[in-house]
Protein backbone atom coordinates (compact mmCIF):
# COMPACT_ATOMS: atom_id res chain seq x y z
CA UNK A 1 0.00 0.00 0.00
CA UNK A 2 1.42 3.39 -0.99
CA UNK A 3 1.60 6.23 1.52
CA UNK A 4 2.49 9.89 1.18
CA UNK A 5 5.99 10.32 2.54
CA UNK A 6 6.83 12.89 5.17
CA UNK A 7 3.22 13.48 6.21
CA UNK A 8 1.96 13.36 9.79
CA UNK A 9 -1.20 11.39 10.51
CA UNK A 10 -4.16 13.42 11.80
CA UNK A 11 -7.27 12.01 13.48
CA UNK A 12 -10.71 12.95 12.14
CA UNK A 13 -13.79 12.97 14.35
CA UNK A 14 -17.43 13.92 13.93
CA UNK A 15 -19.54 15.85 16.45
CA UNK A 16 -23.33 16.04 16.37
CA UNK A 17 -25.26 19.09 17.60
CA UNK A 18 -28.84 17.91 18.19
CA UNK A 19 -31.56 20.56 18.43
CA UNK A 20 -35.02 19.50 19.57
CA UNK A 21 -38.41 21.15 20.07
CA UNK A 22 -40.92 19.96 22.66
CA UNK A 23 -43.81 22.11 21.44
CA UNK A 24 -42.86 24.99 23.72
CA UNK A 25 -39.06 25.30 23.96
CA UNK A 26 -36.04 24.66 21.74
CA UNK A 27 -33.43 22.49 23.45
CA UNK A 28 -29.97 20.97 22.96
CA UNK A 29 -29.18 17.31 23.60
CA UNK A 30 -25.97 16.60 25.54
CA UNK A 31 -24.25 13.54 27.03
CA UNK A 32 -21.53 12.92 29.60
CA UNK A 33 -18.15 12.38 27.95
CA UNK A 34 -16.96 8.78 28.30
CA UNK A 35 -13.25 9.33 27.52
CA UNK A 36 -10.41 11.05 29.34
CA UNK A 37 -9.60 13.90 29.44
CA UNK A 38 -12.76 15.65 30.66
CA UNK A 39 -14.28 12.28 31.54
CA UNK A 40 -17.85 12.73 32.78
CA UNK A 41 -18.14 16.36 31.65
CA UNK A 42 -20.98 17.55 29.42
CA UNK A 43 -20.28 17.04 25.74
CA UNK A 44 -21.77 16.84 22.29
CA UNK A 45 -22.15 13.38 20.78
CA UNK A 46 -18.90 12.65 19.00
CA UNK A 47 -16.38 10.03 18.01
CA UNK A 48 -13.71 9.13 15.48
CA UNK A 49 -14.34 8.18 11.87
CA UNK A 50 -13.44 4.58 11.06
CA UNK A 51 -11.20 3.92 8.02
CA UNK A 52 -14.09 2.44 6.02
CA UNK A 53 -16.66 5.15 6.88
CA UNK A 54 -17.68 8.40 5.26
CA UNK A 55 -18.22 11.34 7.64
CA UNK A 56 -21.99 10.95 7.16
CA UNK A 57 -21.87 7.25 8.03
CA UNK A 58 -19.82 7.98 11.13
CA UNK A 59 -22.20 10.75 12.24
CA UNK A 60 -25.21 8.45 11.89
CA UNK A 61 -23.43 5.60 13.70
CA UNK A 62 -22.32 7.82 16.59
CA UNK A 63 -25.74 9.41 16.94
CA UNK A 64 -27.42 6.01 17.12
CA UNK A 65 -24.78 4.68 19.52
CA UNK A 66 -25.19 7.55 21.97
CA UNK A 67 -28.93 8.13 21.73
CA UNK A 68 -30.64 5.33 19.80
CA UNK A 69 -31.82 7.89 17.23
CA UNK A 70 -31.94 6.92 13.55
CA UNK A 71 -33.08 8.53 10.32
CA UNK A 72 -33.12 12.10 11.66
CA UNK A 73 -32.50 15.23 9.61
CA UNK A 74 -28.77 15.96 9.83
CA UNK A 75 -26.57 18.42 7.95
CA UNK A 76 -22.81 19.03 7.88
CA UNK A 77 -21.97 22.69 8.47
CA UNK A 78 -18.28 23.18 9.38
CA UNK A 79 -14.90 21.57 10.04
CA UNK A 80 -13.21 22.64 13.29
CA UNK A 81 -9.45 22.36 12.98
CA UNK A 82 -7.65 24.48 15.55
CA UNK A 83 -4.33 22.63 16.17
CA UNK A 84 -4.91 22.84 19.93
CA UNK A 85 -8.61 21.96 20.06
CA UNK A 86 -7.91 18.46 21.43
CA UNK A 87 -5.19 18.25 24.12
CA UNK A 88 -4.44 14.58 23.39
CA UNK A 89 -3.79 14.41 19.64
CA UNK A 90 -4.13 16.61 16.57
CA UNK A 91 -7.77 16.10 15.61
CA UNK A 92 -10.08 17.62 13.02
CA UNK A 93 -13.78 17.60 13.85
CA UNK A 94 -16.50 17.52 11.18
CA UNK A 95 -19.58 19.08 12.77
CA UNK A 96 -23.20 18.23 11.97
CA UNK A 97 -26.42 19.67 13.31
CA UNK A 98 -29.62 17.66 13.52
CA UNK A 99 -33.25 18.68 14.01
CA UNK A 100 -35.86 16.54 15.73
CA UNK A 101 -39.33 16.69 17.25
CA UNK A 102 -38.58 15.68 20.85
CA UNK A 103 -41.92 13.97 21.40
CA UNK A 104 -41.49 11.86 18.28
CA UNK A 105 -38.11 10.53 19.42
CA UNK A 106 -38.21 10.60 23.23
CA UNK A 107 -38.85 6.84 23.52
CA UNK A 108 -35.82 6.10 21.33
CA UNK A 109 -33.30 7.83 23.61
CA UNK A 110 -31.16 5.19 25.25
CA UNK A 111 -30.40 5.32 28.96
CA UNK A 112 -26.86 3.97 28.59
CA UNK A 113 -25.17 7.35 28.12
CA UNK A 114 -27.84 9.38 29.96
CA UNK A 115 -28.51 11.97 27.24
CA UNK A 116 -30.18 15.08 28.64
CA UNK A 117 -32.01 18.03 27.10
CA UNK A 118 -30.96 21.59 28.02
CA UNK A 119 -32.62 24.91 27.21
CA UNK A 120 -30.47 27.05 24.92
CA UNK A 121 -29.99 29.68 27.64
CA UNK A 122 -29.08 27.04 30.26
CA UNK A 123 -26.34 25.11 28.45
CA UNK A 124 -23.62 24.00 30.91
CA UNK A 125 -19.88 24.28 30.33
CA UNK A 126 -18.90 21.93 27.49
CA UNK A 127 -15.62 20.14 26.78
CA UNK A 128 -13.01 21.39 24.31
CA UNK A 129 -14.49 23.71 21.64
CA UNK A 130 -18.01 22.27 21.81
CA UNK A 131 -19.53 25.57 22.95
CA UNK A 132 -18.11 27.19 19.81
CA UNK A 133 -19.64 24.35 17.78
CA UNK A 134 -23.08 24.95 19.29
CA UNK A 135 -22.85 28.68 18.54
CA UNK A 136 -21.81 27.93 14.95
CA UNK A 137 -24.63 25.41 14.49
CA UNK A 138 -27.21 27.83 15.87
CA UNK A 139 -25.93 30.59 13.57
CA UNK A 140 -26.22 28.27 10.55
CA UNK A 141 -29.67 27.10 11.64
CA UNK A 142 -30.86 30.72 11.95
CA UNK A 143 -29.47 31.55 8.53
CA UNK A 144 -31.22 28.64 6.83
CA UNK A 145 -34.48 29.14 8.74
CA UNK A 146 -34.61 32.75 7.54
CA UNK A 147 -34.59 31.50 3.95
CA UNK A 148 -36.40 28.16 3.95
CA UNK A 149 -38.95 26.23 6.09
CA UNK A 150 -36.24 24.01 7.56
CA UNK A 151 -37.71 24.27 11.08
CA UNK A 152 -40.66 22.10 10.08
CA UNK A 153 -38.27 19.21 10.80
CA UNK A 154 -38.79 20.05 14.49
CA UNK A 155 -42.59 19.90 14.35
CA UNK A 156 -45.15 17.09 14.55
CA UNK A 157 -47.41 16.35 11.58
CA UNK A 158 -50.01 18.88 12.77
CA UNK A 159 -49.26 22.06 14.70
CA UNK A 160 -50.68 25.44 15.62
CA UNK A 161 -49.37 28.84 14.54
CA UNK A 162 -48.56 29.72 18.21
CA UNK A 163 -46.45 26.53 18.36
CA UNK A 164 -44.61 27.49 15.19
CA UNK A 165 -44.06 31.00 16.51
CA UNK A 166 -42.70 29.61 19.77
CA UNK A 167 -40.30 27.49 17.71
CA UNK A 168 -39.01 30.48 15.75
CA UNK A 169 -38.73 32.58 18.90
CA UNK A 170 -36.77 29.79 20.56
CA UNK A 171 -34.32 29.45 17.68
CA UNK A 172 -33.78 33.21 17.34
CA UNK A 173 -34.04 33.90 21.08
CA UNK A 174 -36.30 36.87 20.45
CA UNK A 175 -40.00 37.82 20.40
CA UNK A 176 -41.93 38.15 17.14
CA UNK A 177 -45.01 40.30 16.66
CA UNK A 178 -47.99 37.91 16.76
CA UNK A 179 -50.02 39.47 13.95
CA UNK A 180 -47.10 40.03 11.58
CA UNK A 181 -45.80 36.51 12.13
CA UNK A 182 -49.19 34.92 11.46
CA UNK A 183 -49.81 37.09 8.37
CA UNK A 184 -46.40 36.38 6.84
CA UNK A 185 -46.64 32.69 7.65
CA UNK A 186 -50.04 32.23 5.99
CA UNK A 187 -48.89 34.22 2.93
CA UNK A 188 -46.27 31.56 2.14
CA UNK A 189 -48.94 29.20 0.83
CA UNK A 190 -47.26 26.31 2.63
CA UNK A 191 -49.87 25.67 5.30
CA UNK A 192 -53.15 23.75 5.13
CA UNK A 193 -55.70 24.64 7.82
CA UNK A 194 -57.34 21.66 9.52
CA UNK A 195 -60.83 21.48 11.07
CA UNK A 196 -59.63 20.53 14.55
CA UNK A 197 -58.35 22.80 17.29
CA UNK A 198 -55.84 22.55 20.12
CA UNK A 199 -58.01 23.16 23.20
CA UNK A 200 -55.22 22.61 25.73
CA UNK A 201 -53.44 25.95 25.30
CA UNK A 202 -56.53 28.19 25.63
CA UNK A 203 -60.31 28.06 26.08
CA UNK A 204 -60.89 29.38 22.56
CA UNK A 205 -58.33 27.02 21.07
CA UNK A 206 -56.04 27.41 18.07
CA UNK A 207 -56.59 25.69 14.74
CA UNK A 208 -54.15 22.99 13.71
CA UNK A 209 -52.27 23.28 10.42
CA UNK A 210 -50.12 20.92 8.41
CA UNK A 211 -47.39 21.47 5.84
CA UNK A 212 -48.65 21.42 2.24
CA UNK A 213 -46.21 18.95 0.74
CA UNK A 214 -47.71 19.33 -2.76
CA UNK A 215 -46.58 22.97 -2.94
CA UNK A 216 -43.47 22.61 -0.82
CA UNK A 217 -40.87 22.96 -3.57
CA UNK A 218 -42.51 25.82 -5.46
CA UNK A 219 -42.99 27.84 -2.25
CA UNK A 220 -39.70 26.81 -0.64
CA UNK A 221 -38.25 30.33 -0.89
CA UNK A 222 -41.31 32.11 0.50
CA UNK A 223 -39.89 32.12 4.03
CA UNK A 224 -37.34 34.81 3.16
CA UNK A 225 -39.35 37.60 4.81
CA UNK A 226 -40.70 35.63 7.77
CA UNK A 227 -37.84 36.67 10.07
CA UNK A 228 -37.57 40.47 10.52
CA UNK A 229 -34.05 41.93 10.24
CA UNK A 230 -32.37 38.50 9.85
CA UNK A 231 -28.90 40.05 9.42
CA UNK A 232 -28.69 40.88 13.12
CA UNK A 233 -28.76 37.15 14.00
CA UNK A 234 -25.82 36.06 11.79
Amino acid sequence: MHKYSGQQRILVAVDCIIFGFDGVKVKLLLVKRRLAPELGKWSLMGGFINPTESPEDAANRILEDYTGLKNVYMEQFKVFGDPNRDPVERTLAVAYFALIDIHQYEEQLTAEHSPEWFLLDEIPHLVFDHTEMVKGALKQLRYKAALHPILFQLLPGKFTIPQLQALYEGVYQTKFDDRNFSRKLLSTGLLVKLDEKDKLSSKKGAFYYKLDQSHYEENFDKFLNLVPNPDKFF
